[in-house]
């Protein structure tokens, strides 16, 4: 009865601060217009004291650097290299792993955990060298060469800008700083991101292994009912209709959202983290405290739009703009092109984990996924399954090590 209660209170504090937290967009745009005479990217570039390294990696004695990659479309992203383990020894050739976190987070996914147990410290530990991606948009991810994030035109984008331009901009420079294939690691965004580009034949010249965690690729069959009730409620799409490009989950865009659920018979909103990523198994209140301090992050409402419509369609096909004159203009067809999962190569290196109680990446549609890679080399594919596991539990679990990174790393070493 009393972890009940505690649980209760725990998602109704969640509540309450996603509700209520809506000073940071006019935090933001306080800062752009007091520094009107600068342009965006001085403006939004993280101080030397304010970075994710000087104020998640330092803090545990990890050498930390701060690295920016523009990419083809004119948004700069922050990314953050740990080169070497704790100790500050460098330990011969220490090979690439790049960590690309999931929708509505940063970075900063793969540091919540405390050092012996966080997958990028974890990494650095055993001889890789450990970047960490932010998608554009995100805190440390705002900067553009011509753009504000207070302009509407910044937020025109879904994931198949992250898969046409953030992916191979960050996968380039990671090579052309290291001069080695990298190790993929992706949870959630990250992952369907990855294979987005891979069933495009794309990244795999300098890939070495893929690691999907809480894969996403087929959504038709999403248990979460925060966002299956968005999706068949067109949600997002009403949000952009009304000029609101920016999908700030600690602002309006969540509340619409939690609105639709909410007066849904059945549903208990004091437990919105389990309504929207299933029941993990093995969180604590520390880690959710940690997990507050420094996330959600914004995303473009497009890009919500775009996974709504993979929910309802339950295809896994580019952003449809629900014009066939449109369509033809951005795709030379009437209908979007698909991701044909089929066709990522045979012979790619994959460690595919999912977890029984995952609510986002469900048991059904990672069946589907698996059944796409049917044909994939039997000692190419590795599959965990964690019964007990739901979304947040593969990066914020404090289980995650022995469950999750040990096997992964293990993985690794055989590539």
């Amino acid at each position: 009865m009393m972890k009940m209660m505690a649980n209760n209170i725990l998602a109704s504090s969640i509540l309450v601060i996603l509700l209520f937290c809506e000073s940071a967009v006019g935090a933001r745009t306080k800062l752009l217009s007091a520094n009107n005479g600068q342009d965006a990217t001085s403006a939004l570039a993280p101080s030397a004291n304010d970075g994710i390294c000087a104020t998640m990696v330092e803090t545990h004695g990890y050498a930390c650097e701060e690295h920016t990659v523009t990419t083809q479309d004119g948004y700069i992203l922050s990314m953050q290299r740990i080169p070497v383990r704790k100790s500050g020894e460098a330990s011969g050739n220490r090979i690439p792993v790049l960590l690309q976190h999931g929708l509505l987070m940063d970075g900063i996914t793969w540091l919540l955990l405390p050092p012996d147990q966080s997958l990028a410290f974890l990494l650095a530990d055993n001889g890789y060298e450990v970047w960490l991606g932010n998608t554009r948009g995100t805190k440390y991810s705002l900067g553009h060469t011509s753009l504000s994030p207070d302009d509407p035109a910044y937020w025109e984008w879904s994931w198949d800008e992250l898969v046409a331009y953030d992916l191979p901009a960050t996968f380039q420079y990671v090579h052309d700083q290291t001069g080695q294939k990298i190790h993929y690691v992706g949870h959630s965004l990250g992952t369907l991101v990855a294979l987005g580009a891979f069933c495009k034949d794309q990244q795999l010249n300098r890939l070495r292994s893929a690691v999907l965690l809480s894969p996403i690729a087929y959504v038709g069959q999403i248990l979460s009912p925060l966002a299956r009730t968005a999706a068949e409620n067109f949600i997002a799409e009403g949000l952009y209709k009304a000029d609101i490009r920016e999908f700030n989950p600690k602002g309006k865009a969540l509340v619409e959202v939690l609105k639709a659920v909410c007066s849904k018979p059945g549903v208990d909103c004091t437990q919105l983290l389990t309504a929207f990523t299933g029941k993990n198994c093995c969180l604590n209140s520390s880690i959710v405290d940690v997990f507050l301090d420094h996330e959600p992050q914004s995303t473009s409402t497009k890009n919500m739009v775009h996974i709504s419509q993979m929910i309802r369609d339950g295809t896994v096909a580019m952003f449809d703009y629900d014009n066939k004159n449109e369509n033809m203009q951005h795709y030379g067809q009437p209908n979007p092109p698909v991701y044909s999962m089929t066709s990522i190569p045979n012979d790619l290196p994959l460690f595919l984990s999912y977890g029984g109680a995952d609510a986002l990446s469900d048991v059904k549609d990672v069946k589907l996924l698996l059944a796409s890679l049917k044909d994939h080399d039997g000692d190419k594919l590795v599959v965990q399954y964690r019964d007990d596991y739901a979304h947040a539990d593969f990066v914020m679990g404090q289980t995650a090590k022995q469950d999750v990174y040990d096997p992964l790393m293990a993985f690794l070493k055989l590539q």
